[in-house]
């Protein structure tokens, strides 16, 4: 007997429980992406008129990723309806790209474990910026509407943070920055003084030349002061050039985290009026303050822009290829941004979707984390977990979004009436997470259709395949748990 024939007899189109991964669930992308909720859901998810911070820790496949996917929607349906106060999305969930820079440049000669050690918060908050401004660049240049509307100050600012953040693959950098420089109207002609000082000076000289040459007068030594007037033009261009580059030295030195080069963000700089420039926040420093004022910098922009808050959303932590898993590795990285003044940036707030291992770490710390963290102040929610009602009404949810009969099929239908639904949510419970509730189900379905022939098929799974199975899959569990099985 076949499965599909077992959901076909139901009037379910496709297994409900193959997909693990809410990634790549089409059910939950159709369905329950904005009808099933975890219970913690308004404590994590907050108002999104006014960002907070939420910590979470959730065991693999608790649901941390459809959270993800959840407020991002849920943000995206409120910035439909709110076009003037819209929520500005970050999701910082890719970490290999930055990890892989860092430890290149700090690494070398090192074990992976003393390089992360060196990982800080201004590499949070550099990669963060990054991956906003970044962002934010490609939704001005590629708009199809009118140019925004910027103050000359906002657009010096946007204009700085992107030839210091931009990292955008799809075109060249300075294609790109001169892009969205037109884009936003911030024009620096007189920024480019020295260069047209010292154009205009060898231009004169070579007309005077060309003169000189034209009346005979070839005698090269009574035109030794021009060119001692051309070199003393061009001082000032060589000056701005060499400053330029000095601050891109450091800056890059500093991000340890980017891929700028010195050369091109050096030509950005020179661009910028000296004027202008003077006494920004510049990231040429190992400190966070200089990106504090960046970040402002950014909101402001931001704000001008019509996105009044702004939130970052923090996944995936255990899957960089450097930290494979590890809890120790894993503590390294995320621990720096556990400090009270960053989670509590006005109009911005932090989404931590974090493995449950590193509870364990939160625990065994010491007095001066906890102060510093004050994770009592961060809707801290210390366990994803799901009640065994709440898993029935899961996969209740999702054989409900396959079904297409009239009227739409049941979970409780694809099981005898032995099984009955106190019983179904008691099993369920064990399970804990949905991840191992659709593998169970799923696992539960294929043993019950091979079991069966196609001749004589049962379209009701009996209690004693069900309690068979369910004592499997627990045993099965408890020994991936305890590390003794792959999974």
């Amino acid at each position: 007997m076949k499965v599909q024939e077992f959901l076909e007899h139901h009037g379910i189109a496709g297994n409900p429980f193959a997909e693990e991964d809410a990634q790549n669930d089409t059910v939950f992308k159709r369905t329950c992406l904005e009808t099933t909720f975890h219970p913690a859901w308004d404590k994590i998810y907050g108002d999104p008129a006014d960002p907070s911070t939420s910590i979470v820790f959730g065991e693999k496949g608790s649901g941390k990723t459809a959270l993800k996917l959840q407020m991002v929607r849920q943000f995206e349906r409120y910035n439909e309806a709110h076009p003037e106060a819209r929520t500005f999305v970050v999701l910082y969930d890719d970490f290999n790209p930055f990890l892989d820079r860092f430890v290149s440049r700090v690494g070398k000669g090192r074990s992976v474990e003393k390089a992360l050690a060196q990982w800080k918060l201004w590499d949070h908050m550099d990669a963060i910026l990054t991956l906003a401004v970044t962002q934010l660049v490609t939704s001005i240049t590629e708009a199809a509407a009118k140019p925004p509307r910027l103050t000359r100050p906002q657009a010096r600012d946007l204009a700085l943070l992107a030839a210091c953040y931009d990292q955008s693959t799809a075109e060249s950098f300075p294609v790109r920055w001169n892009r969205l420089r037109r884009r936003v109207g911030y024009r620096t002609w007189l920024g480019n003084w020295p260069w047209l000082l010292g154009l205009a000076s060898t231009m004169g000289l070579v007309a005077a030349l060309a003169a000189g040459i034209a009346r005979g007068q070839l005698g090269w030594t009574a035109w030794r002061w021009p060119w001692a007037v051309v070199a003393a033009a061009w001082l000032p261009f060589a000056w701005r050039r060499l400053r330029s580059t000095w601050r891109a030295w450091r800056i890059v030195r500093s991000m340890r985290s980017g891929n700028r080069t010195i050369g091109q963000l050096a030509r950005a700089l020179a661009v910028l009026p000296e004027a202008e420039l003077a006494g920004q926040p510049l990231p040429a420093l190992a400190r966070s303050d200089d990106r504090y004022e960046l970040l402002a910098k950014l909101q402001g922009v931001l704000a001008a822009l019509g996105w009044k808050g702004m939130v970052v959303i923090v996944d995936r932590l255990d899957e960089p290829d450097l930290i494979n898993g590890s809890a120790d590795r894993m503590r390294q990285v995320i621990w720096p941004m556990l400090d009270n003044k960053f989670l509590k940036v006005p109009g911005l707030g932090f989404k931590l979707l974090l493995p449950q291992e590193l509870y364990r770490f939160i625990e065994r710390e010491t007095e001066q984390f906890n102060q510093r963290a004050r994770l009592d102040k961060q809707n801290l929610v210390p366990s994803l977990e799901w009640s065994g009602e709440t898993l029935h009404d899961i996969a209740s949810t999702r054989v409900k979004a396959a079904s297409v009969g009239t009227p739409s099929a049941t979970l409780a239908q694809m099981f005898d009436p032995a099984v009955d639904q106190r019983r179904l949510i008691d099993g369920l419970r064990t399970l804990r997470v949905p991840r191992q509730l659709f593998k169970f189900l799923y696992r539960l379905l294929v043993a019950h259709c091979h079991a069966h022939t196609a001749e004589q098929p049962v379209y009701r799974i009996p209690p004693e395949r069900f309690e068979s199975e369910l004592a499997l899959f627990r045993r099965d569990q408890d020994a991936f748990d305890r590390g003794l099985a792959p999974r």
